[in-house]
């Protein structure tokens, strides 16, 4: 099977088995989406969601977070890892929102990585989620997942792996392959024993093919 195919074959599966694909945090407008994806660095979404809907009746917007102390902010995130260096960097973002975009999220990479706490990955996760622009965020998920099919070769980096993914989905569905292989990642294709036995992407992954032939004896998924 070709690279191409190899994407033709994952594309056609999640169109039909996934349409509807999105993020699993929850947010209201963009600063909230900020906010949570900043958050989630290194921190499962689970635990984001638990977490903001107190931070988000408190600062409902950048204007309040803008104005609040250290102090204010990090008790409403300190479950979250790393919530020092979050806090700072919420409070900072929110500072650059009011002082150079008048308080709304701007929908570009390169503004947004201007933001403190915000770098590639999250501005790539902004700009699909919110417009749906073909860009797409490489996560810890979505680099070995597409690495263990075989949709990348050799992507050191996830940048080289974003640009090596682009090449080969189409346009419009690029906003879309970000969510189905983070949830891929998450529930199927996991870091530790992958659930090969109900993986519908078999037929055309590269790291199910080294695992033959054990798995000649998994049965077809429909």
């Amino acid at each position: 099977m070709t690279r191409k195919q190899r994407f033709d074959f994952v594309i056609a599966w999640f169109s039909e088995h996934a349409p509807d694909a999105e993020t699993e945090l929850i947010f209201d407008n963009p600063f909230q989406l900020l906010v949570s994806v900043i958050l989630s660095a290194q921190c499962t979404d689970k635990r984001v969601n638990m977490t903001t809907p107190a931070f988000f009746a408190h600062f409902p917007g950048p204007g309040p977070l803008a104005k609040a102390h250290f102090d204010e902010v990090f008790p409403f995130i300190r479950s979250i890892s790393y919530p020092n260096n979050k806090t700072k960097h919420l409070i900072g973002m929110a500072n650059m929102l009011v002082k150079d975009f008048k308080g709304e999220v701007p929908l570009t990479v390169d503004e947004l990585i201007k933001l403190p706490g915000v770098g590639r990955k999250t501005a790539n996760v902004i700009t699909s989620v919110i417009d749906h622009q073909p860009n797409m965020a490489v996560d810890t998920h979505v680099f070995r997942v597409s690495a263990r099919i075989g949709l990348t070769v050799g992507a050191k980096t996830p940048l080289a792996a974003e640009k090596q993914l682009v090449q080969l989905i189409p346009t419009e569905l690029i906003h879309k392959a970000h969510h189905w292989l983070i949830l891929h990642g998450r529930y199927i294709c996991v870091a530790r024993n992958p659930k090969c036995e109900v993986c519908g992407l078999r037929p055309c992954c590269k790291y199910f093919q080294r695992l033959k032939p054990k798995a000649q004896s998994l049965k077809p998924i429909q």
